[in-house]
């Protein structure tokens, strides 16, 4: 029987047919032994394998510098326009991979290392995932909870716009440790930090030639002069740019991330030299404003240094975009490029949630007191510049920070937010006379015991455009969250929905697949996602149903192989895979899923399909709900998974510490994929299209992207199940009684009072009290009223499954259906419809390539 060929060879048949002598295997070789000796190890006998990753990291890196010098000479001599997109998170995973298959290397280099004696397999497996972003953590309080900007999703956003030509930087900042690594001790979750920077980081560029000032505290003069902010902190940030290279098009944009660096002169003044010492370790002080990713992104907590974080990024970006934009064109020293009146028609600042809400009262603060433009004037660059994208359905989760800690932290924008706000009221006032309601509705500044500042309103009022991330999150927002703001300006609203790139998301994390439908409909669909609905024409093809169901069966064992190496965990792979990764929300019902599996566990005799749960979910530190839902899973797990007379026919995994790279593996080997908030609540989700283009079905409800699935693929191939968003509205209405379900549903009964009375807790039988008293009395999400519906939907689950031809059927009709949630649909919408920018899928000349 021949031996299966390895990713990395299934790799080299997608797109790279032809391409091997492209790359010279000689030349790596050489550039490879180069930096091993030269770079990083004076004797190669005591090389180590971080060595190997470091020198192949270095040479694929000197295919990138070529490329990115190149772009941005390009961007110069052409003067487009330009996209900055501004988010506090980008969740990047890992980069070598990625960056061989955009650049077409993969190929080369895997012939170079193997001829060098290396494994690049094992190389890859070195690199630290750059956990810069949260993916959704919770929070601690159950009433603050709403869907957060995915940070996968701004990675892949930048990969789509590398791609697609434009001229585009993604702005951040440089945590020095991301999101924090998660182990399970005991079944709890215990949290440790993630320094991800400790061996240094091949991919990064330190550009202090563009270290820019960020000012703090201090006070406002008004003078004759115009207005000053004097007698500020100052805190320098230093930018470090990652190359972030376009789908074999040459193409190299740039993320850059600032890192906090105190001046040298920092307190110094301020001490005696008996103080020297303490005024060095004060500048500590200043740098901790990059130095940790906050946790509970979604959960609004008010706190000093996350707002420093926040205007942090946004003053340091804003001096870099005003830099650019005044020494653009190359060379030039035209007057135009000293009038920042033609500021929105070469640059568009989208801000990724409320965090970068600052650019608009600090863009308004250059505008002012620096280039001495009107208000009038300065407001109308600021509007067309700026566009608000939202991921918040919740009202209760939005940014307000109080007035006190703003005046204190950055007294001049507080001066202009109050401004902005009196003139923006004093229109609604005119729109609506005696309206006073509506005033207070929708202030930027909200009264009570504790003025705040409403970041979101601000954001819609100082953009022109206002976007959701799926057709029916967009329609929420427009019929309840900012329903008073979509009546006076409807022109500015408008949907996105999510996508994912499929260069990581197919091509590098699914190789076999993606040769797979190559074979069928040709290599073109990697560019252009729409293509494959060609698949429709096979759908009934023996030799594709067959294909498509061996490489998922290939990718299981691996991926059993893998927990077994990796987690000591021995799993059937002949089982379905149920996969559930999520970050713990109460909304997206990880307890829903939970109750599934004690059902099926309790009646598991009726049962004859094997079954294995994988739940990867991670909880923030101060989120007690989430920890003891992590608790109750892992509890569940220990009783099904120790029982002799279900053996492996029944298992419940949860595995530690997601990352992408984890991600990257669990996805291509997933069957059924659960998608169950509960409706309304989810704002998009592009874990859900991640499992559809990798042959997973959906079990779910009907909302946030699942909706818009369901119509590409045809509702009747996903399994859609539960209560509608009118369906939750209308119980809202009248009132959820979950005791109602719990004393009619017996099977619900008994999995509850199995919860309550400890049977999954025998040491300790009140240890999941709160989630008991919680599904009963304060579920918001209301887990019971879906639970028949569930539980139906799971038994077609089963009997489908064991039908292998359908099953497969409704996958391929699931893939055929994914070419609407490519980000590069995504970004060329936002392109043409809110930056005012026009995708191309030229190739620009390589460096080696003449010029023209």
């Amino acid at each position: 029987m021949p031996k299966p060929l390895t990713d990395q060879e299934k790799r080299k048949q997608i797109s790279v047919r032809g391409l091997a002598g492209v790359e010279n295997v000689s030349d790596l070789k050489t550039n490879f032994n180069r930096h091993l000796h030269f770079t990083l190890v004076k004797d190669r006998n005591v090389a180590t394998k971080r060595d190997y990753y470091f020198a192949l990291a270095n040479t694929v890196r000197d295919h990138l510098v070529g490329r990115w010098i190149r772009t941005q000479q390009h961007y110069y001599e052409k003067d487009p326009k330009r996209v900055y997109y501004l988010s506090l998170e980008f969740y990047m995973g890992r980069t070598l991979q990625n960056t061989m298959v955009n650049l077409a290397l993969e190929n080369a280099c895997d012939e170079a290392t193997y001829q060098l004696g290396l494994d690049m397999e094992e190389l890859q497996d070195i690199e630290e995932d750059a956990g810069l972003g949260n993916g959704g953590s919770g929070q601690e309080n159950p009433h603050l909870i709403s869907p957060s900007p995915p940070p996968v999703l701004s990675a892949c956003f930048l990969d789509s716009m590398a791609s697609l030509g434009l001229a585009a930087y993604g702005y951040g900042i440089r945590y020095e440790f991301g999101i924090f690594n998660q182990k399970i001790v005991n079944g709890w979750q215990v949290e440790e930090a993630d320094d991800w920077l400790r061996y240094g980081n091949p991919w990064e560029k330190a550009r202090p030639e563009y270290m820019r000032p960020v000012h703090f505290y201090g006070r406002v003069e008004h003078t004759p002069d115009g207005v000053k902010w004097v007698d500020t902190q100052v805190v320098l940030a230093l930018p470090y740019d990652t190359p972030v290279p376009g789908y074999r098009n040459n193409v190299v944009n740039t993320m850059r991330l600032w890192s906090a660096k105190a001046p040298c002169d920092f307190n110094l003044k301020d001490f005696n030299v008996g103080g020297y010492i303490q005024a060095v370790l004060d500048r500590n002080l200043a740098e901790n404003i990059s130095r940790v990713l906050y946790p509970n992104d979604n959960f609004f907590e008010g706190k000093e240094l996350r707002l420093k974080q926040e205007y942090f990024v946004v003053a340091a970006t804003l001096q870099d975009i005003v830099r650019r934009f005044k020494s653009s064109k190359f060379g030039s020293t035209e007057v135009v490029r000293v009038d920042l009146s033609t500021l929105p028609d070469k640059v568009a600042i989208q801000l990724n949630d409320t965090h970068p809400a600052l650019a608009i009262p600090e863009l308004m603060r250059i505008l002012l007191d620096t280039e001495h433009q009107t208000w009038e004037k300065a407001w109308d660059i600021v509007t067309r510049t700026c566009a608000y994208t939202n991921h918040t359905v919740l009202p209760e989760a939005l940014e307000r920070w109080p007035i006190d800690l703003f005046q204190n932290l950055l007294p001049r924008h507080l001066e202009i937010i109050f401004e902005i706000n009196r003139r923006h009221l004093e229109r609604i006032a005119n729109l609506y006379p005696g309206d006073h309601d509506r005033l207070r509705r929708m202030s930027l500044v909200e009264e009570g015991d504790q003025k705040k500042i409403n970041m979101a309103h601000l954001c819609i009022v100082g953009s022109h455009a206002v976007n959701g991330v799926a057709r029916i999150h967009s329609d929420i927002i427009k019929a309840t969250l900012f329903k008073d703001f979509y009546e006076v300006d409807p022109h500015k609203f408008q949907n996105k929905t999510n996508g994912i790139t499929p260069r990581r998301w197919l091509v590098m994390c699914n190789p076999g697949l993606a040769e797979v439908i190559a074979e069928r409909i040709g290599e073109d669909y990697i560019r252009d996602l729409d293509q494959l609905k060609n698949l429709l024409e096979f759908v009934d093809d023996d030799s594709l149903i067959r294909d498509i169901a061996k490489v998922k069966q290939e990718n299981k064992l691996k991926f059993s192989a893998y927990l077994e190496e990796h987690y000591k965990v021995k799993i059937n792979p002949n089982s379905m895979f149920d996969v559930q990764v999520k970050r713990i929300h109460e909304y997206k019902r990880q307890l829903l899923n939970c109750l599934h599996i004690i059902t099926l566990y309790n009646h598991f005799g009726i049962h004859v399909l094997p079954y294995v749960f994988l739940h990867f979910p991670q909880a923030a530190p101060g989120y007690h709900t989430a920890k003891l839902i992590i608790r109750l899973i892992t509890a569940v797990g220990d009783i099904v998974n120790h029982d002799e007379v279900v053996g492996d026919r029944l298992k419940v995994i949860f595995l530690e510490n997601y990352k992408v790279t984890l991600a990257e593996k669990i996805i291509p080997a997933s069957d059924l994929s659960e998608q169950i908030s509960t409706a309304g609540t989810e704002a998009s989700g592009t874990g859900n299209m991640k499992f559809m283009l990798n042959g997973a079905l959906t079990i779910g409800t009907m909302d946030g992207a699942n909706v818009e699935m369901a119509e590409e693929a045809g509702e009747e191939n996903l399994f859609i199940f539960g209560m509608r968003v009118d369906d939750v509205d209308a119980m809202d209405k009248s009132g959820y009684d979950a005791m109602e379900y719990y004393n009619r549903i017996p099977e619900l009964k008994l999995a509850m009072d199995q919860i309550a009375g400890g049977y999954f807790s025998p040491d300790q039988h009140d240890l999941f009290k709160d989630i008991v008293n919680m599904l009963l009395h304060h579920d918001r999400f209301k887990v019971f009223a879906d639970y028949e519906a569930y539980i139906k939907c799971q038994d077609k689950v089963s009997a489908l499954y064991k039908n292998p031809k359908e099953w497969t059927k409704m996958v391929i009709h699931n893939i055929a259906g994914c070419g609407k949630f490519s980000s590069d649909r995504t970004i060329s919408q936002y392109a043409r419809e809110i930056w005012g920018m026009e995708p191309s899928l030229e190739r620009i000349p390589a460096p080696d390539d003449p010029r023209q």
